[in-house]
């Protein structure tokens, strides 16, 4: 029996107003999330306060506007020199911290270059010589004082994001689909001088470097974000299709990854559909999204070829769409540009950048979707994504990008709205969000906050800034006296 569109939708709305079913750290979440109010200035009970500006301690400059009693020191600005020699790439992106030698930090960072412009380092390492993207692990102590660094993958592409494994290693997403056989994207650059396809994701391990082996069942496609879940031993995959529609993806491995200690190629790649609703708009673009609280059950389709090869040089914009329209011709949902990804006791927090109903504030954004930012949770264990989370309007939430929890499971937000007025917000469990960080930066357009984590003892939050003159920072503080 064919289900109508509005009667489907008021269902779920009843069941997601009636019982949570989404596990993890949010379970009280709907109760005042609908609301989409923000705590001024970070004035909200689990907030730090007003920001204020704050010299880095690094130079004096004052880069960011911080909560009183919080210090931060930045490092590793573009054009420096890592440990091993290699100048330091631009466009800081996606990050995660690990354990490592000394009580030091691991921090595993990405970069996010394009074009045929030339591996950085050694070349004869890098798994592209002509791919300028890569990453690179820096070994420094929670006041960003950096005791080596060195290159950990070279020769990839457009690095966005990915997400730590608790086999000891990084997923690193290219949000590409460049290569050889696929037409210019949109920057222009000539394709044909690359020597392999892109648009994987690839394993590095957080104390070395990186065999540079893509993962290629794992997809061909604009990826950004990747979390693991102990439930499924599954890696979820989060695709930031900007002009198109976007999908969660699912990566299920041939071996686990626990044991044999990296992502192995050869498994099954997944894409996310709801029950009953073939090709569900949930990103609000051609529907009204669905209401804050709405709960569907889930099935997963099967990618037949999630690694493809074009011939006849097609369009970037065709290509970068191969991949989800398999899924899509079996009824997986349509997202507005999913970008960041954590997972928390079995549950997958995702971030859809531009999902939503359009607020009264503000112009749609550029790109595929109308809204300011979506949070969704996919529970694993029942199978079921539930709407956590809108933004009302340009003002309390612009654009939400990466993500991380923190020890209060609070959800820290890395912006990336459309002006140059850019915050890390922190999404409390009972949805009120507050402020945390503004970037202060003068004289560049275009930054962003990116690649948020902390530190595995909790006391540092590291976060880049991402732009052609990049920088990552480490910030310190009364943690105890607020929500994170």
């Amino acid at each position: 029996m064919a289900i109508d569109r509005r009667d489907f939708m008021r269902r779920a709305a009843v069941v997601g107003a009636g019982s949570l079913l989404v596990g993890g750290p949010f379970h009280g979440f709907i109760a005042h999330a609908s609301q989409g109010s923000r705590a001024r200035n970070g004035n909200h009970p689990l907030g730090y306060g007003p920001l204020e500006s704050t010299p880095d301690e690094r130079d004096g400059v004052e880069r960011l506007l911080l909560p009183r009693g919080f210090r931060y020191r930045s490092f590793h600005p573009s054009g420096d020199s890592l440990g091993d020699g290699v100048t330091i790439p631009g466009f800081h992106d996606g990050m995660a911290a690990f354990r490592g030698s000394r009580g030091l930090t691991a921090l595993v960072r990405n970069h996010e270059v394009n074009g045929p412009v030339g591996a950085f380092g050694d070349t004869g390492d890098a798994y592209d010589a002509m791919a300028g993207g890569g990453t690179t692990t820096i070994l420094v102590d929670g006041f960003g004082n950096v005791a080596d660094s060195f290159v950990s993958i070279s020769g990839t592409q457009m690095n966005c994001s990915g997400g730590p494994m608790p086999w000891g290693s990084w997923i690193t997403c290219e949000e590409t689909v460049n290569g050889p056989d696929v037409g210019p994207d949109f920057t222009g650059g000539d394709n044909t001088k690359l020597e392999e396809k892109h648009g994987y994701v690839f394993d590095v391990p957080s104390g070395g470097r990186s065999a540079a082996e893509p993962v290629r069942a794992a997809g061909r496609f604009a990826h950004e974000a990747a979390a693991y879940c102990p439930h499924d031993g599954a890696v979820y995959l989060t695709e930031d299709n900007f002009g198109f529609p976007s999908g969660f993806y699912r990566y299920l491995p041939p071996v686990n990854p626990r044991s044999a200690g990296r992502l192995v190629d050869g498994g099954r790649l997944e894409m996310l559909a709801v029950t009953g609703w073939a090709n569900a708009d949930l990103g609000g673009v051609d529907e009204p999204a669905p209401g804050v609280g709405a709960v569907f059950d889930c099935e997963w389709v099967t990618i037949d070829d999630p690694d493809p090869t074009f011939t006849g040089t097609p369009s970037n914009d065709q290509a970068v769409v191969a991949v989800g329209e398999q899924g899509r011709a079996s009824g997986a949902a349509l997202f507005a540009r999913l970008e960041g990804a954590v997972e928390d006791r079995n549950t997958i927090y995702f971030c859809s950048t531009q999902g939503g109903n359009q607020p009264s504030d503000a112009p749609a954004p550029p790109g595929y979707g109308n809204g300011r930012g979506q949070i969704w949770a996919y529970h694993a264990p029942t199978s079921t994504l539930q709407l956590v989370y809108e933004s009302p309007s340009q003002e309390v939430l612009d654009m939400p990008d990466n993500v991380t929890t923190s020890r209060r499971n609070t959800l820290v937000l890395c912006e990336d709205g459309v002006n140059d007025t850019q915050y890390l917000r922190g999404l409390t469990t009972d949805g009120e969000i507050f402020d945390f960080a503004k970037n202060n930066m003068e004289g560049q357009t275009g930054d962003e906050f990116a690649g948020t984590t902390f530190s595995p003892d909790k006391q540092t939050l590291y976060v880049n800034i991402q732009s052609s003159n990049g920088l990552t920072c480490a910030i310190w503080g009364p943690w105890g006296s607020g929500g994170l």
